[in-house]
């Protein structure tokens, strides 16, 4: 079955025409960075490295944008995806189904070189929290339930201060909030006392949405978890996805592509497994059976 077909390289000049006598019978695949396009700016970051990749890959992509609030389930269920984020923990929880394809390397100190990230406790730059557990007793915000960094991870975390009579730890919970950036907004206008940020989310909003991130700042952050990764769809051809994965980790060689690099706040994609996501789900368990089933 040929799936390499003409698509976003016709559109570049020095690779229609080496394209031009491909076919165009097969079913487009599409590629997606909804949970990390921030801003406007990282979402046309994202473009460029999904065009780079149909370059290097040779397999055709059609980007969409399925924007908020159009439902990430919708997107993840897709038959046509090639390549688009998802989180690990629905990704493990539901049964490992799509395709790994390959995760960013956060070029933060957090990461330390590895395609991992974490959530970080934030509250509005000028409030007098110093600590995570001077935010007790006050508002607690949320992305979504189905959240690894917006709700499964902070709940983890929290675990070690919940007291034996399991009182809450948090007068009023807020939610949903439903995307990094919202949460960032509520509180940066005081909505909210503190909520959780996916690292990799902030990085990129601190750099594309510095007077944003300025009013806020990082108090706590969990431990390090494997990153969301590129996924496709689960009866996408290995053959299409060893081509996407190996191109997605020669990127961070790619001496180009320096720029994009530092746009995406990555330096660069590394082969993952989906046994890696286990450790969301063990985390999962882990409070809910001692009864933090939701963030209190």
């Amino acid at each position: 079955m040929a799936w390499v077909r003409r698509g976003l390289l016709d559109r570049d000049a020095g690779w229609g025409d080496q394209f031009a006598a491909m076919t165009e019978t097969a079913t487009p695949l599409i590629a997606n960075a909804r949970m990390y396009s921030v801003a406007p700016a990282a979402a046309a970051a994202w473009k460029r490295l999904f065009q780079w990749l149909e370059r290097r890959s040779g397999i055709a992509l059609t980007v969409i944008d399925h924007a908020f609030p159009a439902p990430l389930d919708e997107l993840w269920a897709r038959p046509d995806l090639a390549c688009t984020f998802m989180c690990g923990w629905p990704f493990y929880r539901r049964g490992a189904a799509q395709r790994v394809v390959a995760a960013p390397i956060p070029s933060a100190a957090y990461a330390k070189g590895k395609p991992v990230y974490c959530s970080h406790f934030v509250v509005r730059a000028d409030s007098r929290f110093r600590s995570l557990e001077e935010t007790f007793g006050n508002r607690f915000a949320y992305t979504v339930p189905e959240s690894h960094s917006g709700y499964n991870a902070p709940r983890h975390h929290l675990l070690k201060f919940r007291g034996a009579d399991g009182k809450p730890l948090y007068r009023e919970i807020i939610g949903p909030l439903m995307t990094p950036r919202l949460t960032l907004e509520a509180i940066a206008a005081g909505r909210t006392d503190v909520g959780p940020l996916d690292s990799f989310a902030y990085d990129l909003i601190c750099r594309h949405m510095p007077e944003l991130a300025k009013q806020t700042r990082v108090v706590a952050s969990t431990e390090t978890v494997p990153i969301p990764a590129f996924m496709a769809a689960p009866g996408t051809p290995p053959d299409i996805v060893a081509k996407l994965r190996e191109a997605l980790c020669a990127f961070g060689g790619d001496p180009a592509q320096g720029q994009l690099r530092n746009e995406l706040c990555i330096i660069g994609f590394a082969r993952m497994d989906e046994k890696d996501y286990g450790v969301t789900e063990a985390w999962a368990r882990e409070a809910e059976m001692r009864g933090l089933e939701k963030i209190l």
